[in-house]
């Protein structure tokens, strides 16, 4: 009976639903943790924590007591009025991200569609960039939302393809490499646009100095550097923020994700009070965005990554990973990249693409996902234990000794 409820969810995921994903056919639940049960009552390891937003592990009982107090007080105003959660969830995300303004959305998307708004907006009344003449800087393999003007600079075909005319305004040049950055500059250039690590490309990471040095380069263009952290950031690499690996603080960074512990959609963009203050009433908005539910969820969301010492756990268990993954020997893989808890272990063409290495895992009781066809993204929730990492080591090494 239940291996028939499963067959039965999937299946009425694909008559009535889109059909614009491939998900790994396991049918969740429950969550508890790093741990999610399916349907038939097998448990198995979220090593993906939905692409970093449970990085404070699923259902956290601190958060999800604030998202059932606060939805029992007041959910929604909308922006026409204000309300009691607002001004702290600004004020202690500024605190948190030494940035003094905040404007919250909903969805990634949103957060960076905001910041390509500021910056062509800051470009034209603060830098003086003739009108719609503004460029800003991005990089190929870039992940950053699937919005018509995002997939416009995104260099992953599947994104663009049928989607035009697409937005103009915008210069791809390769990930990682200061050099281009300043080639690409233009007296008309407001900003660049960066993941400091790239998630969706497989954990990519640039080389050392890379960043400090593109901070220097748009420090003396004056251009704005804009770090989109919403995977990276909330202590998914160890640190806080990733750019602290190299010690640069950008203009400006769009956060979600963990935002709301995975709980409900916060994001946020966050910036300098000259870049912020281009805004102006009626120039953006969201009817949910700051909404007082959500506020409440991330208030507690951020105290729970702080006082539960989660981005330092995640340091330490990404160091206990990296020894056991030192000792995963197997032909198919090409290259393993790793910062803190976010792994890529990238196998070689000839190994049958990364997939079928997912639905291994996932028989082993580990969830992770490929990204790119042949890398496997492993990402679990910042609560891992020493104990979870052990066991999902031993997963691992038993799924490449039977395929790799």
């Amino acid at each position: 009976m239940a291996e028939q409820d499963a067959r039965t969810f999937i299946e009425l995921e694909n008559t009535y639903g889109a059909p614009n994903y491939k998900p790994l056919d396991v049918v969740l639940t429950r969550g508890e943790g790093c741990w999610v049960w399916d349907v038939e009552g097998r448990k198995y390891l979220d090593c993906l924590a939905a692409y970093s937003a449970v990085n404070q592990g699923h259902n956290h009982p601190r958060i999800v007591n604030a998202l059932v107090e606060q939805a029992r007080k007041l959910a929604l105003t909308s922006r026409a009025f204000r309300n009691d959660q607002l001004g702290p969830f600004c004020r202690e995300l500024s605190e948190l991200t030494g940035f003094p303004r905040v404007l919250p959305m909903n969805t990634g998307a949103e957060a960076v569609e905001t910041a390509l708004k500021a910056a062509r907006r800051w470009g034209y009344e603060v830098k003086g960039v003739p009108e719609d003449r503004a460029e800003i800087i991005a990089f190929e393999n870039n992940f950053h939302g699937r919005t018509i003007t995002i997939i416009s600079f995104s260099s992953e075909e599947d994104y663009r393809k049928g989607f035009g005319p697409l937005t103009p305004g915008f210069k791809v040049i390769p990930y990682g490499d200061a050099d281009a950055v300043e080639a690409a500059i233009t007296p008309n250039t407001v900003a660049v646009l960066m993941e400091p690590i790239q998630g969706e490309g497989g954990i990519i990471v640039p080389p050392a100095g890379t960043l400090a040095k593109i901070r220097e380069i748009c420090t003396r263009e004056r251009v704005l550097l804009i770090l989109d952290e919403i995977q990276s950031g909330l202590g998914r690499t160890g640190k806080m923020f990733a750019a602290e690996h190299e010690g640069v603080k950008p203009d400006a960074m769009t956060l979600g994700k963990a935002l709301s512990g995975g709980l409900y959609p916060v994001s946020a963009f966050v910036t300098t009070d000259e870049v912020m203050e281009v805004f102006r009433p009626g120039s953006h908005g969201s009817t949910y965005g700051g909404n007082p539910l959500g506020a409440a969820v991330a208030r507690e969301a951020l105290r729970v990554l702080v006082e539960e010492n989660l981005v330092e756990n995640a340091a330490r268990m990404g160091e206990r990973f990296a020894r056991g993954l030192a000792d995963l020997r197997a032909g198919s893989i090409r290259e393993i990249r790793q910062v803190g808890l976010w792994i890529g272990i990238e196998l070689d063409p000839s190994a049958g693409g990364a997939r079928r290495y997912c639905e291994a895992l996932q028989d082993e009781g580990v969830l992770a996902k490929e990204t790119h066809t042949h890398t496997i993204r492993i990402a679990p929730p910042l609560v891992i234990t020493e104990r979870e990492v052990d066991w999902a080591l031993e997963k691992l090494g038993s799924v490449f000794r039977r395929l790799g």
